[in-house]
């Protein structure tokens, strides 16, 4: 098989992932109907949720027995679309911004106006926690966003990140569903995270919420990040614990998961198969610093190819970068840069890597990277460009080097996401 084949099918399978979490084909089956007398009243948030409001408008104002509609949802600044009778916000991800701030005002507003018959549906999926941010009473938001970028800055996985979030905000960790409460609340949501947890999923607004004001404490501590005296504060303030799961609020709370990164896997095994691949899954969870986990994935590509045959190695999950170095780049490309430099040219062996929303790192701009591609020619390019991988990752600057190669994966946003998609084919 040649280089160019290799890389066509790794783009065929990155598709057929994406395809499977598209809001269009997995939320409609999920819509509930509208509530009898009441209103049925729409809030989204999410890179997803424009996409998720489209597929719900088209479901319910089908015909003329259409129910009375109301609702805001939040996006992702460029992964917008138009919508009838929902307004759509768009903000900053992943540090919120004032945008954020004022979507999430919207929204707790609008939840707060529901009554006992009316119907709140919650359209969420992975970017609702820096689209929506109302900071705790007492803090600003330039304050979040400082605690935000130290989190991200510092390698932390999303169950830590979410966790300190929860706990400096008034949307999320259960409070959505506490505002709109005693109306019933149904949450549909696309999942991006590990383990697929509603609570970790934009930081759970409408479920409650196992952790604690002392384990984000913890969490603070652990990462060595300083706390500005206001933010400190409000991690003692026991007024900002969050609802426990048995809370009573969410009795007539409903949680449904209508996509999950195992779906968007699963559909990429079918296609490679299809093409001619043995599937060997690793797992749709994995986290760790993304160049660890790349060299571990080079050795098990090497293994495979020793074996002989052709296989493809899937992988979804979240993995992290600590940042040291003043490059560009997100945890996809660090992971498919690190990638190449274990690989350094090994015949046989491309891959690719990338995040399903298309977006990995960059400025929040909608045309950022999706991810990178790698292949056996990628060392000898990278050499005769004089291009050292080992000094851009040192630099955690995965963005220019696959950029001078032309090896970026550019996706534009698919408005969905469910987080990282990696795929190692290996042909003997």
């Amino acid at each position: 098989m040649t280089v160019s084949e290799q890389r066509q099918h790794l783009m065929q399978l990155l598709e057929a992932a994406v395809e499977a979490a598209n809001p269009l084909v997995c939320v409609p089956p999920a819509l509930p109907d509208p509530p009898e007398d009441g209103q049925l009243i729409i809030l989204g948030a999410g890179k997803g949720s424009a996409a998720m409001v489209q597929a719900a408008e088209a479901h319910y104002l089908a015909g003329s027995a259409a129910p009375a509609l109301t609702g805001c949802a939040v996006t992702r600044t460029g992964f917008s679309s138009p919508a009838k009778a929902i307004e759509m916000l768009e903000a900053g991800h992943p540090v919120p911004t004032r945008a954020s701030a004022e979507a999430a005002a919207r929204a707790l507003e609008i939840a707060q106006r529901a009554k006992r018959e009316d119907m709140v549906l919650v359209l969420m999926s992975g970017g609702a926690s820096a689209l929506w941010s109302a900071p705790a009473k007492g803090i600003s938001l330039e304050e979040k966003q400082e605690v935000t970028k130290a989190l991200l800055a510092s390698g932390a996985p999303i169950s830590e990140i979410n966790c300190v979030r929860k706990h400096l905000s008034q949307i999320k960790g259960g409070r959505l569903a506490g505002a709109a409460a005693p109306a019933r609340v149904i949450t549909l949501a696309i999942s991006d995270v590990p383990g697929d947890d509603p609570s970790a999923i934009g930081s759970g607004p409408t479920v409650g919420d196992p952790t604690t004001l002392q384990d984000a404490r913890q969490i603070l501590k652990d990462r060595n990040i300083d706390l500005p005296a206001s933010v400190a504060a409000a991690l003692r303030d026991e007024r900002n614990e969050t609802p426990l799961p048995d809370d009573p609020l969410f009795a007539t709370s409903e949680y449904i998961l209508v996509s999950r990164p195992a779906d968007a896997l699963l559909a990429a095994a079918k296609h490679a198969e299809m093409l001619g691949y043995e599937v060997n899954m690793l797992g749709d969870s994995i986290e760790g610093e993304a160049r660890g986990v790349a060299r571990e994935h080079a050795r098990l590509a090497q293994e495979c190819k020793a074996r002989g045959g052709r296989t493809a190695l899937l992988s979804g999950g979240e993995v992290t970068v600590t940042v040291t170095g003043q490059g560009k780049g997100g945890p996809n490309q660090e992971y498919a840069l690190a990638l190449a430099g274990a690989l350094d040219g090994a015949a046989g062996i491309s891959a690719l890597a990338a995040d399903t929303d298309g977006t990995d790192g960059g400025e929040g701009l909608a045309d950022d990277p999706a991810g990178a591609i790698v292949d056996p020619s990628t060392a000898r390019r990278a050499a005769a460009k004089g291009l050292n991988p080992d000094k851009f990752l040192q630099d955690n600057d995965s963005s220019r080097f696959f950029g001078a190669l032309g090896d970026l994966v550019m996706t534009g946003p698919t408005r969905t996401n469910v987080n990282d998609f990696r795929v190692i084919l290996i042909d003997s």
